[in-house]
């Protein structure tokens, strides 16, 4: 439980650096050719880190300290998953294994969701920058902002 919850944190953090990042940098910046590599490792790093690391954690977790085997039927609240050649109604049979593989399979679509999700915030940072001129106030003759009279 320590090395997926451990794997979680380190996740959270190259988010938080990215976040930081994202909000430091001017939205119309062009990246030099350092930054980009720097940041194409780093997204690598991130890469390897969410696609390997932490469902690798995870299966792990599940089959030492859970103990999740496939000789141990889940038959749910009250047994509405228990199988018919066990005296229940549910079509087939489920063990502990099959509900580990699909916690795997929902952490890979949480991954690839917030993947897509960052590609597509990172790519609309130009219009992001061309909205904020757009709502930014229009200066007066001096050079101020314009002030209603009376609003502070």
């Amino acid at each position: 439980m320590v090395s997926f919850v451990a794997s979680l944190v380190v996740t959270a953090m190259c988010l938080g650096v990215y976040h930081w990042y994202e909000s430091k940098a001017p939205l119309n910046k062009k990246m030099t050719w350092g930054e980009a590599m720097v940041a194409g490792t780093f997204v690598f790093f991130i890469f390897f880190w969410v696609y390997g690391v932490v469902p690798h954690f995870w299966l792990e977790w599940a089959d030492k300290d859970l103990n999740w085997r496939g000789d141990k039927f889940v038959h749910g609240p009250f047994e509405i998953v228990k199988p018919i050649e066990q005296g229940g109604n549910f079509p087939f049979t489920m063990n502990y294994l099959h509900i580990r593989d699909i916690i795997a399979v929902v952490i890979y679509n949480i991954i690839l969701g917030a993947n897509i999700w960052y590609w597509g915030h990172w790519q609309s940072r130009e219009a992001r920058a061309v909205e904020a001129e757009k709502t930014q106030e229009a200066p007066s003759e001096f050079g101020r902002p314009l002030v209603r009279e009376g609003v502070r």
